[in-house]
């Protein structure tokens, strides 16, 4: 399985930069958000407490908020910025005096949690949902992130998921590749390795599928700029970290134009959707430590 080396550093502080306008630029984000909420709509569930892992400005919160009222949410991001914004939205700007006893009312059922996403610091089966959406790209480790799931999940505990798929911004890096032989585009994981990680973890009935969202754009500056407004700079540790010349951006402007339609500058998402439950029995180790699940069991869950 490939281990992507991000900068954490770099990717929080992106995030910070980019949390006051994240919603003016986050199109994607916000329909694959909407998208994975309304999957929810099809499964009979009454949890008590979820975990909104990369909750970022609250669009996921405030949905799952909407749908189980009772519940105890948890939104956890590693940028702090982004939880200031998901905070606001979830307080009354028109009340002041409600939105400071918001603040203050211990036993409000939104909670927010400045950390990552693979070192969660909540205890053992102490979630009932783990709803995350388009974070996992950002995680450098996918069996340490999905054995942390598994962790913190109760037994029979739901686990939703979106991330990345490889064929994103497939356009923007072919065109890099043909004027730079420097990484310039994030790589994104192939759905097979998260399923690998599924199965790695010992979940059960875990469901995987992918669609295609592509949006279209008048330039390559338009393109570049609404990605770095949403914090999607590039972290690889490959990336060129010399400043990018006049002359290679406009040679990656004419490069990228062999993908113009009618529509404009096409941008292409894959994305991948994810969902599993979590076993009511304990992970099993084999002798060496490393965790066992039969082949039979593997492609059962794979064509089932």
């Amino acid at each position: 399985m490939t281990t992507v080396q991000f900068s954490k550093k770099q990717v929080r502080d992106s995030f910070n930069k980019a949390a006051h306008r994240y919603d003016q630029f986050a199109i994607v984000q916000q329909e694959v958000c909407q998208r994975l909420l309304e999957r929810l709509d099809y499964i009979k569930v009454t949890p008590q407490t979820i975990l909104d892992i990369g909750a970022g400005t609250g669009q996921g919160t405030q949905g799952l908020a909407l749908m189980y009222p009772d519940a105890t949410i948890i939104a956890l991001d590693m940028a702090e910025q982004m939880l200031v914004q998901n905070r606001l939205k979830l307080t009354d700007s028109s009340n002041l005096i409600k939105k400071v006893k918001d603040l203050f009312k211990k036993e409000s059922k939104q909670q927010f949690v400045c950390a990552d996403a693979e070192q969660l610091p909540f205890s053992d089966a102490s979630m009932d949902m783990i709803f995350s959406s388009l974070t996992i790209q950002w995680c450098t480790d996918l069996n340490t992130l999905f054995s942390e799931f598994r962790r913190v999940l109760k037994p029979g505990g739901l686990l939703m998921f979106t991330t990345l798929g490889m064929a994103t911004l497939k356009e923007l890096k072919a065109s890099w590749t043909e004027v730079s032989n420097k990484q310039h585009v994030n790589y994104f994981t192939d759905m097979h390795e998260i399923g690998d990680a599924l199965y790695n973890a010992q979940v059960e009935n875990p469901v995987m599928d992918n669609e295609t969202i592509v949006l279209n754009y008048s330039s390559v500056k338009q393109i570049m700029r609404e990605l770095k407004a949403v914090g999607a700079n590039n972290h690889n540790q490959a990336r060129e970290h010399a400043l990018t010349g006049k002359d290679r951006l406009q040679a990656l402007v004419k490069t990228y134009e062999q993908f113009r339609t009618e529509a404009g500058l096409p941008v292409t998402y894959e994305i991948l959707y994810g969902h599993a439950w979590n076993p009511q029995t304990p992970m099993q180790e084999t002798q060496s430590g490393m965790t066992s699940i039969s082949l039979a069991q593997l492609k059962s869950n794979l064509h089932g």
